[in-house]
């Protein structure tokens, strides 16, 4: 179900709504209730953890996970 950006002829308000394929009504402003708006073109946010992931503290794979001798810094 996509979220579509309006803007109301009216007031001016800027609002969000979800709307889905099976609703009959036309949305209205939740401001002043007028139906007369303008889709506004949307963006989407993304966004990123501040850096890297921290290491996982005590070295290496946990419980001797790791089949391959040196690859996770403890040998096998």
């Amino acid at each position: 179900m996509p979220i579509f950006e309006y803007r109301c002829g009216d007031c001016g308000t800027l609002f969000e709504k979800l709307v889905r394929g099976s609703d009959p009504e036309a949305p209205s402003c939740p401001a002043c209730g007028e139906a007369h708006l303008e889709q506004q073109l949307s963006t989407f946010a993304a966004h990123a953890a501040a850096g890297p992931a921290p290491a996982p503290s005590g070295g290496g794979c946990p419980a001797g996970m790791c089949r391959t001798p040196g690859l996770c810094g403890r040998a096998n």
